[in-house]
């Protein structure tokens, strides 16, 4: 990691400024549950988390060894909907950090994997909505491949007039820091509510919590 401060930081949505996976995988455990498939929350997690939705839908079909009902992902879509409006929170540093980052000087943007809708949700339900205007939000809809391809950071970057080996991505998923490694840029992990060993395994340097993060993004590591 450089000692100098980005000229960009990327944060992913999910599981680095909302507290959303446990929220998304319970559902998606529960509903999953009603179709015959039991799973854990746990097991939800380490099997979907950091998916696109069409890959959730393609891997619960594999396990169930048949389609899932028509209109199934639209139910899950509307349930989760329903429980983040009711439960979603910040994750604890989350706008601190952003707005400390800002305050320097340092743009910022958010890149997920979820649609652009989805992201605005919980940026308002969270009250982040204000640090990344609509011109700093990016989702793999956009883009040809979604994490852990490069393409969405790659994307993003450009958009936001910043050179790959110049950005920072923050990430919580072993899929996003490949996508963002195959990016070349550098990478924090956040291992808050994930699993360390294998963000590191994927070529991220490791925090235990968003705050841990002010002094490397301002350029003081």
């Amino acid at each position: 990691m450089s000692a100098a401060p980005p000229a960009l930081a990327i944060f992913d949505c999910d599981g680095v400024l909302v507290d959303s996976e446990s929220i998304s995988n319970g559902v998606l455990a529960e509903m999953l549950g009603e179709q015959g498939l039991e799973m854990s929350l746990a097991e939800a997690r380490a099997r979907f988390q950091g998916l696109l939705l069409s890959e959730v839908l393609a891997s619960a079909e594999r396990l169930l060894g048949r389609p899932l009902p028509d209109g199934w992902l639209e139910d899950y879509v509307e349930r989760r909907g329903a429980v983040f409006a009711a439960e979603l929170r910040p994750v604890e540093g989350a706008g601190a950090l952003v707005r400390e980052v800002l305050s320097a000087g340092i743009p910022v943007c958010v890149a997920s994997q979820g649609s652009l809708a989805k992201t605005a949700r919980s940026l308002a339900l969270t009250g982040l909505a204000e640090l990344f205007g609509p011109h700093a939000r990016f989702s793999a809809e956009q883009v040809p491949r979604g994490k852990p391809h490069p393409d969405l950071f790659l994307y993003a970057a450009a958009s936001m007039g910043a050179a790959p080996a110049d950005t920072v991505v923050v990430e919580d998923t072993p899929s996003g820091v490949t996508a963002a490694r195959r990016a070349d840029m550098a990478v924090y992990g956040l291992a808050a509510d994930s699993d360390a060993a294998a963000l590191s395994a994927a070529g991220a340097k490791v925090v235990g919590s968003l705050a841990e993060l002010l002094e490397p993004l301002l350029g003081r590591l």
